[in-house]
């Protein structure tokens, strides 16, 4: 380092690291009046062994090591004279030399600043004030300055509230051919500056003052009193009188005819109702067709996903509108599973909540063992999710602690106002920053739960729960408790939440117990059921003469349109459950112990769609088998092969109860509970196969099915019962999944999922949202017509095969009479088939002219 005249200085990087270890940082340690530093040698030694080449100064090794003193000097370049941040100067005479011109120059600093320092001391006189003298000044400032000589005119711009917060996107547009996109100032007469007339021509006449006065006696001593009224009623010879007069008479008839067309007309047609009014709701509803097709609303991507992941169910937040769950699961086959099952478990298997406010970061992250395919809410406790995974396992989550989060609670002053729920797009932007990972509080057993992946989860209703036999009771807790699955191993299974009896357990197991600690970030409410959770029941779909079994997909109950409470009932049940801060579920461990009230004339059965395309109505009832004493499942009610692939959508109409759609492969289908003669609605082949769908919630004759394409076909069967009203596209992906949801009145939306991880929320037509006036009467005559034609065709059926039959009768009976002939009949057929061989013999002979004519004569002669 002899490049600047000095060699013993050596230019070195400190990094803050390294600042730290040395207490060398700068502008703290090492000031603009002290910029240097002694390290002591043995520290840096140190260093090296401990970082070896990465210590700042492992580059001067050598030189430090042959330092002959203790201390080494390090200077702060401040100015970079020598190129880097610090040098180090390796030679005790340097060192020495550096420090002497420090002490050197801080004296003649402190020589110069004391000279500069006068003897006499300054001393401050405060300004003395002095009286105003006017000049004229005020006079001219009062003619320049400006003053207002008009009003001014407010404005108040106001927007409303549903469109805080909502995306803004600005776009050209042409002004000519939109109404309204400008608006010309034009000029005008202002009456301001108008001359005011000097001359008013004006008519007086003298009118006499008139007021109206009243009085009002109070009765000054008021008393009780009761008053009776008959009716004053004709006399006998009076009614005879007035019966026979002739002008009563004349009236009669003349007013008879009137009253009959009035009452007839009463009972054809309602004559007070607006006839307008009815045409304009008739013509906005199906006639105008300018608005559609469903808008994009906004969109949902989870951008800190390392892997490639598909939605496999989505659920909207039955209370806090704009909140909506979403599970993912890796895109891969089985057999890629299996290659890559070691990364996999490295990677957490996710439940996302997802807020209209925030697109791009989650709300919560539910955590599980394994990836999700079907998920719910509890209907009585929203912070109670149930889910299935691909193992065949059912994960339990409790977001009680966290509901806080994603809710905000406004309660009025008086008890009579209702509690309102804030939305989530309404809180503080500081309380959505940070993503909560939420774990999971129970587990089923692996070994005595489903095997496959669970392909269907539906909470029961709170007003019933069933026993190990299928049995229907009522439910006195009010609190839904049981679940019901599907899953790929041919079992549906029923589970129930409570815990099961207490039993006596050994010393050794309840040490092992008790030494288990449980994390804090875990709810203990349903600890009970970690690992030991067992089905209540399970039942098989056998097919009969063989030993295998349906596979079922997806499931529908008799109660899915009553499942979900009114959001205010559920709020008030949430908040009870909070004052009294007991476990509900824990306090229900005896629930089927009582004598039970069993419910009569309850439905039990249910369709289920399987993998291979069929549609089965079945009963959940046990039966026990008579040789082996087991309990077993009832065979299928109904069975009927319509689809050419799994179906994936079995789903009651919110507005039927048993009117239910199934979609799978090409095509879909609509049935009718009781109907077993088939299907209501088949449509034809699909060009895409079709991969979701859903009921409108407010249209009864609407529904929406997603096609592998990234197709949306909406489906009217006012308009158009063999192919769909419209179609869509909405992704260049398959879709997965779909589910509508109601805003308000005038807004609702629908979540598209599709293959890629996507989330599209729609906005749906108002022309798709409103339904007209009589469109459940209609679609009410539909489904009556549908049926009427079933049952003819049946009939027909019949008809034939009973003709096909008495046909085959008559048949039979021609065949045998022919068999059944007489013995002369017989010998006479045989005589005259054996005359008829003699001529032929004849002939031939004689056109060979082997015999005669007289021969021949005699040959035919008999013998």
């Amino acid at each position: 380092m002899g490049s600047m005249g000095h060699p013993e200085i050596y230019p070195l990087v400190l990094t803050t690291q390294t600042q730290e270890i040395f207490k060398c940082r700068i502008d703290e340690d090492m000031t603009g009046e002290r910029p240097y530093k002694l390290i002591k040698k043995q520290d840096i030694l140190a260093d090296f062994n401990n970082r070896a080449a990465i210590s700042d100064f492992y580059p001067f090794k050598k030189i430090i090591q042959e330092y002959p003193g203790d201390e080494l000097l390090v200077v702060y370049d401040k100015e970079f004279k020598y190129g880097l941040n610090f040098y180090l100067i390796g030679t005790e005479e340097g060192k020495e030399k550096y420090l002497n011109i420090t002490n050197v120059q801080r004296e003649q600093e402190d020589k110069e600043l004391k000279e500069h320092v006068s003897e006499d001391v300054l001393t401050y006189k405060p300004p003395v004030s002095k009286p105003w003298i006017s000049l004229g000044s005020e006079k001219e400032i009062e003619e320049e300055s400006v003053k207002e000589s008009t009003k001014q005119v407010t404005y108040k711009i106001s927007r409303k509230r549903r469109k805080f917060g909502a995306p803004i996107k600005f776009s050209d547009q042409n002004a000519s051919s939109v109404k309204d996109a400008y608006i010309e100032c034009t000029a005008y007469p202002d009456k301001n500056f108008t001359l005011k007339q000097l001359e008013k021509d004006v008519g007086m006449q003298v009118v006499p003052q008139i007021k109206d006065t009243s009085t009002q006696t109070k009765w000054t001593y008021p008393k009780n009193a009761t008053t009776q009224y008959y009716p004053r009623e004709f006399l006998e010879e009076e009614k005879e009188i007035f019966g026979r007069s002739k002008p009563l008479t004349d009236f009669l008839n003349n007013v008879s005819i009137s009253v009959e067309i009035a009452l007839q007309q009463n009972e054809i047609m309602n004559t007070f109702i607006d006839d307008w009014k009815c045409l304009a709701e008739e013509e906005g509803t199906f006639g105008d067709k300018t608005d559609t097709h469903l808008k994009e609303y906004q969109s949902f991507t989870d951008l800190h996903s390392l892997t490639e992941k598909m939605i496999t169910c989505i659920s909207w937040h039955p209370q806090i509108y704009g909140l909506i769950a979403v599970s993912v699961a890796v895109r891969l086959s089985f057999e890629e599973r299996v290659h890559f099952s070691g990364k996999l478990l490295l990677q957490p298997s996710l439940i996302l909540f997802w807020s209209f406010s925030d697109p791009i970061h989650p709300q919560l992250m539910l955590e599980s063992p394994d990836d999700i395919f079907c998920f719910k809410f509890c209907p009585t406790n929203p912070n109670i999710i149930a889910g299935g995974c691909i193992n065949g396992q059912i994960v339990m989550w409790d977001i009680t602690a966290h509901a806080d989060r994603i809710e905000n609670i406004k309660t009025g002053g008086s008890r009579s106002k209702k509690a309102t729920l804030k939305p989530m797009f309404l809180l503080e932007p500081d309380s959505n920053k940070e993503t909560m990972y939420i774990r999971h509080c129970a587990v089923s057993s692996i070994e005595n739960g489903h095997k496959k992946v669970i392909t269907d989860i539906h909470w029961l209703s709170d007003t019933f729960e069933i026993n190990r036999m299928g049995s229907v009771f009522e439910n006195r807790s009010e609190i839904c408790c049981q679940l019901v699955t599907c899953s790929a191993d041919c079992t549906i299974c029923f589970w129930d939440i409570r815990p099961l009896k207490t039993f006596t357990l050994q010393s050794a197991e309840k040490k092992k117990e008790e030494s288990i600690e449980i994390p804090s970030d875990i709810p203990p409410t349903f600890l009970h059921l970690d690992l030991s959770w067992k089905p209540l029941s399970k039942m098989r779909l056998s097919k009969g003469e063989t030993s295998l079994d349906h596979c079922p997909t997806k499931i529908s109950l008799s109660e899915d349109h009553l499942i979900y409470k009114a959001p205010d009932k559920v709020f008030a049940q949430n908040k009870s459950v909070k004052m009294e801060e007991v476990n509900p579920y824990q306090n229900l461990e005896s629930g089927l112990d009582h004598l039970l009230r069993p419910i009569e004339d309850f439905c039990t059965k249910f369709f289920v769609g399987t993998e291979e395309g069929e549609v089965i109505y079945t009963d959940w009832k046990m039966e026990r088998d008579p040789e082996s004493g087991r309990l077993m499942s009832k065979k299928p009610v109904n069975l009927c092969t319509i689809h050419d692939g799994a179906v994936h959508t079995v789903q009651r109409s919110p507005f039927y109860k048993d009117i239910i759609l199934t979609i799978g492969g090409w095509n879909l289908a609509i049935w009718k509970e009781g109907v077993m003669m088939g299907p209501l609605l088949q449509s034809s082949c699909a060009p895409k196969r079709y991969t979701s769908g859903h009921w409108s919630l407010t249209r009864p004759s609407v529904f929406y099915v997603g096609r592998e394409d990234g197709h949306v076909d909406i489906w009217d069967l006012l308009e158009k019962t063999h192919e769909p009203a419209q179609s869509q596209n909405i992704c260049i992906t398959m879709i997965t999944y779909i589910k509508p949801w109601t805003l308000s009145a005038k807004q609702q939306f629908i979540a598209v999922a599709d293959y890629y991880g996507t989330l599209h929320i729609l906005e749906i037509p108002w022309t798709l949202s409103h339904p007209s006036a009589n469109e459940t009467s209609s679609m009410n005559h539909y489904f009556e017509r549908e049926v009427k034609h079933l049952e003819y065709v049946e009939q027909r059926k019949k008809i034939r095969e009973q003709e096909k039959k008495e046909m085959q009768l008559e048949n039979e009976k021609k065949n045998v009479k022919t068999h059944q002939k007489s013995k002369e009949q017989l010998e006479a057929e045989l005589k005259v088939d054996y005359e008829g061989f003699l001529e032929l013999e004849r002939s031939v002979l004689g056109h060979l002219g082997l015999i005669r004519a007289t021969d021949a004569k005699s040959f035919l002669d008999p013998i």
